[in-house]
Order: C-alpha cells, then sequence, then structure tokens
C-alpha cells in the first residue's frame, strides 16, 4: 500500500521562526530525522511506496534523500577505498516528492496528490510528526474487514492537564488527569479508501471535513491503542525523545527488533 506522509506544515511550536529553519519532520531523532523513523515504520510492515506532500523547506527534505548517506545508520565495510554496505535503508524505497504548496491544509495535500494514487483501493496517510508501536499489520486488516471509508487511529490525550469537578458552591468535587478520562484523541495514523475524496473540498481538511463526513454517514472507524504513542510536536517532546533514544528507550523502532 502506497503511505501519503504530510510534510509541508510550518510546525510553529518546534522551529525558533528564524529564516532556514528545517521543518519538524526533519527535526533530528537520534542521528536521523523524525520523518525516516516514520517511514521506516511504515517499511517494517512491508509499505514502501511513499507519496511526500511538501511545503516549506521543501528542500531541506529532498536534499536529505537526494544525498542520503546509508553508513549513518547501517553497518558497512571499508576495503580498499570502497564502502561495502551489510545492510540497507531505503534501497528498495519508491519516493514521490511532490509540492503541495507552502499554505495549503491536510486535506488539500491529499487532493493534489491524488493522481499518484490512482487504482489505490486503499491507501495509508500519516502527519509525520508521530511515532509508535501501534500494529500496523492489524489495523490494516481490521479495516480492510469493513466496509468504512477510513480508519483513524485514536489515542488516549497525551496533555498533563487535569480535569476539575466542580461543585455548585465552587467547592472542588475531585481532579481527575486528562488521560485518565474517557476520552480518545487522533492520532494520526490513517487507512484510507478512495471514498475519501469524496468529502474532501476545495482548501479542506482531512479531519475536520473528510473524516467528520464519514463519521455522519457511520462510515468512519476507530482503532483504540494504548500503547506507545508519541507527538513531537514541541522542542521538549523532540529533546524527551532524543534522551530517551540515546538510553535505548526507542519502542518505536520495530525494525530493530527484528
Amino acid at each position: 500500500m502506497k503511505v501519503v506522509l504530510f510534510c509541508g506544515g510550518y510546525g510553529t511550536r518546534m522551529r525558533s521562526g528564524a529564516p532556514g529553519d528545517v521543518p519538524k519532520p526533519m527535526q533530528p531523532v537520534g542521528p536521523r530525522p523524525l520523518i525516516w523513523h516514520v517511514m521506516r515504520y511504515y517499511a517494517h510492515f512491508g509499505h514502501t511506496e511513499f507519496v511526500l506532500c511538501l511545503g516549506y523547506g521543501a528542500h531541506h527534505i529532498k536534499d536529505f534523500f537526494l544525498h542520503y548517506e546509508e553508513t549513518t545508520s547501517n553497518d558497512f565495510i571499508l576495503r580498499g577505498g570502497r564502502v561495502e554496505l551489510l545492510s540497507t535503508d531505503i534501497s528498495d524505497w519508491s519516493i514521490s516528492f511532490v509540492d503541495t504548496g507552502i499554505d495549503s491544509p491536510i486535506g488539500e495535500r491529499l487532493r493534489r496528490v491524488r493522481g499518484h494514487l490512482e487504482g489505490e483501493e486503499m491507501f495509508l496517510a500519516n502527519y509525520a510528526d508521530v511515532l509508535t508501536d501501534a500494529p500496523l499489520d492489524d489495523i490494516v486488516a481490521r479495516f480492510a474487514r469493513s466496509d468504512a471509508g477510513a480508519s483513524m487511529t485514536v489515542v488516549p490525550p497525551s496533555d498533563t492537564f487535569h480535569c476539575i469537578e466542580l461543585g455548585e458552591d465552587g467547592r472542588v468535587g475531585g481532579i481527575t488527569p486528562v488521560s485518565d478520562m474517557p476520552l480518545w484523541s487522533n492520532g494520526g495514523y490513517f487507512v484510507l479508501r478512495q471514498e475519501i475524496f469524496d468529502h474532501i473540498p476545495e482548501n479542506g481538511d482531512l479531519v475536520a471535513d473528510g473524516c467528520a463526513e464519514l463519521a455522519k454517514r457511520g462510515r468512519l472507524l476507530s482503532y483504540p491503542y494504548r500503547g506507545f504513542w508519541r507527538p513531537t510536536d514541541t522542542v521538549k517532546e523532540r529533546v524527551a525523545l532524543n534522551e530517551e533514544y540515546a538510553r535505548g528507550e526507542r519502542p518505536w523502532a520495530l525494525w530493530e527488533r527484528a
């Protein structure tokens, strides 16, 4: 299945705002950028055809793959001045680089790569800024057995805020972490059928327009997941992720276990 990655946003909560800042998908996690970890996750399950929806900072993403250095994350032998790779990351990947506009919303970015998805009954989509160890094979199989138009992986809220229960006299009756509330949030991992294009208007949004309309029609499937799921929206979250990576705590890297 082809994988559509939305990697053209500004990522303002992570960037400093200085000219030339790399886009969020290119922020480093260990020796490789965030988008590489997301793509390796999909490749681990056999999905190696990628369509990158580019926008802000597109040249950073293009340059990374055009000058990709396999030796950064693979063992090799240097013999007679020549490099012999013992393994490879991306030699079997197919990557389409598509300019989808600087200010385009997610739904419009998807509309602009529709031509790259012809003949695909189902395809995968992702924001390219969230890491997980969710069982993708099971997510896809569950969706394939259904007649839904889209599947959205949902996760408990990751906020550290607390919900406060108030009585009529203003006294607090209880305090509950948001993550313990019976709530689910969009996890950013989608499986879609071509039907999704029927519900996204020009300059529309994938979730607010496409998925919301499918939900009204009873055609949006969820996949609740309580395992590892980590957004990287802020510098603080990325720093924490890098610290865990350095300690060898990287549950999303399923390919390392294999």
